[in-house]
């Protein structure tokens, strides 16, 4: 017999029994799919967290800072091996790096654009600002360039500004109004001067306390982050400026400090590198290191949470199993029933000259079909059910309603469950059959 013979007698006895085939293939369906909808749980769950953890915790980025160490004179004395300009260019041509940028804190300050108008920069970082990009940065307004005395503002620095001169009212109205119910409302400060002074001051050397001043221009301003509330919006309020703005604005500060640190400029307080992919961040990070300077990632986080994404997968994936088990035992039941309801057919076949093979390969073949059929039934029910999570979760939370999705090799790794369980459910059945005796077979029919 041909394969094709094969086929044509497993689909003729398929469509004769049609309530049994209809209920082993919707067992089949659902242990498929439950398969299915778990890998796919799994993978729409860690992509998810992925992009989540690598834009919280960024997972392709590296935190590189001076080694301490022991001196080789002095082994109770503590240096530092710092990061140098020549480190930093050597470490921006390292392979699958990305981008390189300098970090150090400046301080916290408050500020004024036209001339009354109030706001406060929690934290101003001197960065190159050229790197905001890479490192994440989207922009609302303008983009950084290579002028001087220029600043670029998150959205939460622009918005709730407040004017000076009715300071009390809005201190009144702050008051009476929750915090969580105020609305982030931006001011347009954008290629605007505005003027920085520090909320910290020091005194001279007659401890006159002395109010600095340093006017720079809005050259750009960050994207509103999307997803968040207004509360939280207006307390982000970073702005970045360049490392030699940052000096001046520290020897503005103070002077005796800016002369003492002059001779270490070359020195960087921090580094943020910038890797391709986060596969390559172990290796990147190993190079650092060689440099005899410290580094931090965050792949312990993943790899954490990739761990507890693989627990989630293997319970999902075990349910499904134990579904496509019960669905097993079924086809097994069915297909013992039929060699008993064709036991002449069986007998006919064999006195015409069948052998033992082809008698066990008729009902293997029609084993494997009823898996096929659960396999593809199995298929569409799992769309069916990510589909339906998808709409639920954006009918009532609003939020993205790609959340969850198949990936492609998902529909391969379900149907070979379900053409396995189909196949070996037909074994038991096709050994049965083909030791059936056809003379006693014939007689007693």
């Amino acid at each position: 017999m041909r394969l094709k013979d094969y086929f044509r007698l497993g689909w003729d006895q398929l469509r004769r029994r049609k309530v049994v085939t209809a209920m082993c293939a919707i067992g089949i369906a659902i242990g498929s799919s439950s398969i299915m909808v778990a890998l796919a749980f799994g993978e729409s769950i860690s992509h998810y967290s992925e992009q989540q953890m690598g834009y919280y915790l960024k997972t392709d980025e590296i935190t590189v800072t001076p080694m301490q160490r022991s001196s080789a004179d002095n082994p109770d004395k503590i240096v530092q091996e710092p990061i140098t300009e020549a480190k930093m260019g050597l470490i921006r041509s390292f392979p699958n790096v990305k981008s390189v940028a300098s970090v150090s804190h400046v301080g916290s300050f408050a500020y004024t654009v036209d001339g009354s108008k109030k706001g406060y920069i929690n934290e101003l970082i001197a960065t190159e600002l050229d790197t905001l990009e890479a490192f994440g940065s989207e922009f609302q307004q303008g983009r950084p360039g290579d002028q001087d005395n220029v600043i670029v503002l998150e959205y939460g620095a622009t918005v709730n500004l407040f004017d000076e001169k009715k300071r009390e009212q809005d201190r009144a109205r702050t008051e009476s109004v929750n915090y969580r119910d105020r609305q982030a409302i931006p001011y347009p400060v954008y290629q605007k001067t505005i003027v920085l002074t520090p909320n910290s001051f020091r005194g001279d050397s007659e401890g006159v306390q002395k109010i600095v001043e340093i006017p720079v221009r809005v050259i750009a301003v960050l994207k509103r982050p999307e997803g968040q509330p207004d509360y939280m919006i207006e307390g982000q309020k970073k702005a970045y400026v360049s490392p030699a703005l940052a000096q001046k604005i520290r020897a503005a500060m103070n002077p005796a400090e800016a002369v003492q640190s002059s001779g270490a400029s070359g020195n960087r307080e921090q580094l943020k590198v910038k890797v391709d992919t986060t596969s390559n961040v172990a290796s990147v990070d190993a190079l650092i290191q060689k440099l005899k300077l410290q580094t931090m990632t965050n792949l312990h986080q993943k790899e954490r949470m990739n761990s507890e994404f693989a627990i989630i997968r293997l319970v999902f994936a075990g349910a499904g199993m134990f579904i496509l088990f019960v669905a097993s035992i079924s086809i097994v039941v069915a297909m013992t029933m039929s060699t008993y309801q064709r036991r002449r057919q069986i007998g006919i076949m064999k006195v015409l000259g069948a052998n033992l093979a082809q008698i066990r390969n008729m009902f293997i073949v029609e084993s494997a079909l009823l898996g096929l059929l659960g396999g593809l039934f199995g298929i569409m029910t799992s769309y069916w059910v990510i589909w339906g999570i998808n709409y639920i979760v954006l009918r009532f939370s609003g939020s993205d309603p790609e959340l969850l999705f198949i990936s492609f090799w998902v529909l391969p790794v379900g149907m070979f469950f379900a053409l396995l369980t189909g196949v070996l459910s037909g074994i038991f059945p096709a050994i049965k059959a083909s030791r059936t005796d056809a003379l006693s077979a014939i007689k007693r029919e």
